[in-house]
C-alpha cells in the first residue's frame, strides 16, 4: 500500500482528494493538514510514503513545508498539487526537495498516477508545468538567463564533480541538483553532461578572482 498524506488549506479539496484516493486499491490515506506546519508534524507522525503538497498556505508554505519534510525524512516523495505553474515556484518547490509537480487542473488519473509514479521513484512533472520550464526561451540562451544556481551547478559539472559530490557541495539534494541540469540542458540547447560542459566554456563568463 501506498501510504499518502494530503495537505492543502481548502477543506473541500483535502476531502475530495481524500475520497478519491482512498477509493484506489494500492493507496491508504495516512492523514491530511490544513497548513504547512501540521503537514511537517503529521508527516513525521504518520510515516507516509507520499506527501501531496499545496503552495500557498497559512503559517508555513509548502516549500518551506517540503524542505522541513525532506530534511527529516528523505524517503518521503513530495509532490506538489498547486495552481501555481510559473518557472520560479516550480523551480523553488524541486530545490526544497518535492520529487514531483501536479497542477490542480489535471485530471484525477492524473493525480492517481502521479501518486503512484513517486511511489516507485519516479518524478511526475504536470505537462503544462513542463512547457513552461521546456518552452520559456525560443532563441538560443546566453549565460544571462541562466539561474545563479544553474550556473553555479554548471560551473561544478565543468570541474568535472558528479551529480552527489555537486550536491555534498552545494548543500542540497541530489534529485535538486538533477533537477537543475534538466533545466540547464533544455534552456541551453544540449543534451548531456559532456555537450553541457563545452558550452559553458565558451559561454559563461569568467569567474571573478575569489569565487569558486
Amino acid at each position: 500500500m501506498i501510504r499518502v498524506l494530503i495537505v492543502d488549506d481548502h477543506a473541500v479539496v483535502r476531502r475530495g482528494l481524500e475520497q478519491f484516493l482512498g477509493s484506489e486499491p494500492d493507496i491508504d490515506v495516512v492523514g491530511t493538514a490544513p497548513d504547512g506546519e501540521e503537514a511537517v508534524h503529521a508527516a513525521a507522525a504518520a510515516t507516509p510514503d507520499v506527501v501531496l503538497m499545496d503552495l500557498s498556505m497559512p503559517v508555513l508554505n509548502g516549500v518551506e513545508a517540503t524542505r522541513r519534510i525532506v530534511a527529516a525524512s528523505p524517503g518521503v516523495a513530495v509532490v506538489v498539487l498547486t495552481s501555481f505553474s510559473d518557472r520560479d515556484r516550480i523551480m523553488d518547490a524541486l530545490e526544497a526537495g518535492a520529487t514531483g509537480y501536479i497542477l490542480k487542473d489535471a485530471d484525477p488519473t492524473e493525480v492517481v498516477a502521479a501518486v503512484r509514479a513517486a511511489a516507485a521513484g519516479g518524478s511526475p512533472l504536470d505537462p503544462k508545468a513542463a512547457r513552461v520550464m521546456l518552452d520559456e526561451k525560443r532563441d538560443r540562451p546566453t549565460a544571462r538567463e541562466l539561474s545563479a544556481r544553474e550556473e553555479e551547478v554548471l560551473r561544478l559539472v565543468v570541474g568535472g564533480l558528479a551529480n552527489k559530490q555537486i550536491a555534498r557541495r552545494l548543500g542540497i539534494t541530489e534529485r535538486t541538483v538533477k533537477a537543475h541540469l534538466t533545466s540547464v540542458f533544455n534552456r541551453i540547447g544540449v543534451q548531456d553532461r559532456t555537450q553541457a560542459a563545452l558550452w559553458a566554456r565558451d559561454n559563461l563568463p569568467e569567474p571573478e578572482p575569489g569565487t569558486h
